[in-house]
């Protein structure tokens, strides 16, 4: 069984920072990619930022320049530096894994409970 774990969020003011956490656990064979999405009130879930297995990453044109992700392949975490924070940013973030658990053949997503940050103006 997987399981991510997510930590970090919280309340900032508008130009701070935070760092997300997430670590993934369980029967894992190989991760493909890990990425963090977020979810504001009443807004459909959206990525907000991707890293391959090889180092890759991608991220949303409305973070670019401000957000960072990085991974630890030894720990399982994926992490998400937040700087120069907006209100806009508020919103629930999730973490997702794309991974691969032993004994199966293929790929599937997994994702974290998800953890609150709020940007105060």
């Amino acid at each position: 069984q997987v399981q991510l774990e997510e930590s970090g969020g919280g309340l900032v003011q508008a130009g701070g920072s935070l760092r997300l956490s997430c670590e993934v656990s369980g029967s894992i064979f190989s991760v493909s990619a890990m990425d963090w999405y977020r979810q504001a009130p009443g807004k459909q879930r959206e990525l907000v930022a991707s890293i391959t297995s090889d180092f890759i990453t991608n991220y949303a044109a409305s973070v670019k320049g401000r957000f960072t992700i990085t991974k630890n392949d030894a720990k399982n975490t994926v992490y998400l530096q937040m700087n120069s924070l907006k209100p806009e940013d508020t919103a629930v973030y999730y973490c997702n894994a794309v991974l691969r658990e032993i004994g199966r053949r293929y790929n599937q997503n997994y994702w974290g409970q998800g953890t609150q940050v709020t940007v105060s103006s």
